[in-house]
């Protein structure tokens, strides 16, 4: 009896026993594991910023960003082992001037080839039966914010070359856009007179063709058809891409599903994927397009005083705010374009702001170094001045575009664009507004002369440090340069930075460092595109997104 308990007793502990060496050899399994495991390196970015020192110097700061966790997917990533980049950074790697330069000048010729083809005069003398069967496309504005409405009408003026159609410019009760201070190009036509060349040469009685006009709106994703069709196919006379209101809309037809219009976005914009090879192409589109009314031109050459145009401009987006620190960091990045003139003579500058105060304070500072050109309207008798009937801004507008009436605006807009060397955008909260962007493209293209010997412009974004304390986090909004670098590619706690920008501001498949906040991602999804944290897409599923939808069509019978 006793020997059998001993046995039972042996039996019911085995189990136990066996558990227990089990658990002893994974944990010591585990722990040797661990050991063995190398420590994982800290990842660091340096960037170069520049300080002032109370004299006015500048000196090199070694800034290490603090990392992000996300490791980029491209293969570069393995050539640099950094996890995030500053903005300096993202503006070194990312543009080349020279490229640019190149691009830039084939781009022109192309529009100007397009606009000799497609011009007013032109199409006016051509055949009944060629007239009724060339295409049209709309560029339509209101008179809300200067570069938001610009772009809409660039938008229209890239769709027109991309299209081999010509340009309508939208008039509202037979006025032009903005077209007290802007003059428009004698290549495009009026909805006016479409209408009229459309019933005296018969389309529709000798022909049958109605004026139709098809219409597509960017600002509905679901609706629109600007990933999904051949645009290039479409037989209607008139097309109009609404709600057009940056440089995005118009570079989705980069990764439009039908080769034939990826290849037409491509001769416009640049090869997709390389930021660097990227023209100036609403720059180039400006030049042949607009300029300023004679009362425009009259206050910007009184600024200038008979004098030579300026060599720099500084654009101060500041909402009715002085940040010490915004400041500061535009004088150092002012500064710095300065001294890469390499010019002997005092460079002249240009300030331009939407808060007054703030030009008072930047004046005397700016004048240590520079001859400073500032408009101030409350001086200036021309007849601009004079009609109390003009653009005025609204009073809940006054915050956001300053309080000095809206002509003035315009005013500032061409006399910015007269920079031959350099455009510096620096802000409280977002930098690079569109209005900024279409004055450093515009500057670029004026000038970038044909006989050039190499590139000798340049667009600096000025950052001041608590502005990138999450990187790039606050740059929300697609009419913003740096938006689609605000993801987790920008480190945080940056110094200040002064950095090179491109002048096309690019979509969402053209950098190493883009990467997108969550916001854009989910935007993204609802055009059908799969945008990863990294900014990388999902090709296949844009394809798959167009596979399953059918062309939404919006018409309207004008005649």
């Amino acid at each position: 009896m006793r020997s059998s308990r001993r046995k039972g007793i042996s039996i019911s502990l085995l189990p136990s026993f066996l558990l227990a060496t089990a658990i002893f050899t994974a944990i010591s399994f585990l722990i040797f594991t661990l050991r063995g495991l190398p420590s994982s390196p800290a990842l660091h970015f340096a960037s170069t910023t520049s300080h002032s020192q109370p004299n006015g110097v500048l000196v090199q700061a070694t800034h290490k960003a603090a990392p992000s966790p996300f490791p980029p997917p491209s293969s570069d990533f393995d050539k640099n082992p950094s996890s995030c980049a500053t903005v300096e950074e993202m503006g070194e790697r990312g543009f080349s001037m020279t490229a640019l330069f190149k691009e830039s000048l084939r781009v022109r010729f192309l529009i100007q080839r397009h606009f000799h083809i497609n011009g007013a005069s032109r199409v006016r003398a051509l055949s009944p039966e060629q007239f009724c069967r060339h295409g049209f496309v709309m560029g339509k504005a209101s008179e809300a914010g200067f570069g938001n409405e610009m772009y809409k009408i660039l938008t229209g003026a890239a769709l027109s070359v991309m299209l081999n159609r010509s340009l309508i410019i939208g008039q509202t009760r037979g006025n032009y856009p903005f077209g007290e201070y802007i003059s428009y190009s004698n290549v495009t036509f009026t909805m006016k007179e479409v209408k009229h060349l459309w019933r005296k040469n018969g389309c529709v009685k000798k022909y049958g063709r109605h004026l139709v006009m098809r219409i597509d709106n960017f600002e509905e994703p679901a609706q629109t058809n600007v990933l999904c069709s051949n645009w290039r196919k479409w037989k209607h006379p008139i097309i109009w891409f609404q709600g057009t209101t940056d440089a995005m809309a118009a570079q989705f037809f980069l990764k439009n599903v039908h080769p034939e219009m990826r290849i037409a976005a491509s001769d416009l914009f640049g090869r997709i994927g390389s930021l660097s090879s990227r023209p100036n192409a609403f720059g180039e589109l400006m030049k042949i397009l607009i300029s300023p009314s004679e009362d425009v031109e009259e206050a910007v050459n009184w600024v200038l005083g008979g004098g030579v145009d300026p060599d720099i401009t500084l654009h101060m987006r500041m909402l009715m705010n002085r940040s010490v620190r915004a400041l500061q960091a535009a004088l150092n990045c002012l500064r710095r374009a300065v001294h890469k003139l390499h010019q002997t003579s005092r460079p002249r500058v240009v300030l331009v702001s939407d808060t007054p105060s703030l030009v008072k304070s930047l004046l005397p500072n700016i004048s240590e170094f520079a001859e400073v050109v500032h408009f101030d309207y409350k001086d200036f008798k021309g007849n601009i001045s004079r009609d109390n009937n003009r653009l005025q801004s609204s009073d809940f507008r006054v915050k956001d575009w300053g309080p000095a009436p809206r002509w003035v605006a315009f005013v500032d807009f061409f006399l910015a664009s007269r920079a031959k060397h350099t455009v510096i955008s620096g802000a409280y909260r977002r930098v690079g507004t569109t209005y900024a962007q279409l004055i450093a493209a515009f500057a670029a293209a004026n000038s970038l002369g044909e006989n050039s010997s190499g590139p000798s412009f340049s667009f600096l974004s000025s950052f001041q440090s608590n502005l990138l304390r999450e990187g790039l986090r606050m740059q929300v909004g697609w009419g913003h340069v740096w938006n689609r670098f605000a993801g987790p590619l920008s480190c945080r706690n940056q110094h200040d930075q002064c950095a090179f920008t491109p002048l096309l501001p690019p979509a969402w498949w053209d950098g190493l460092w883009q990467s997108p906040i969550d916001r854009d991602i989910r935007r993204l999804a609802a055009y059908g595109v799969q945008l990863s944290g990294f900014g990388t897409i999902d090709e296949n599923a844009i394809q798959s997104f167009c596979d399953l939808r059918r062309d939404k069509v919006r018409t309207i019978i004008l005649l």
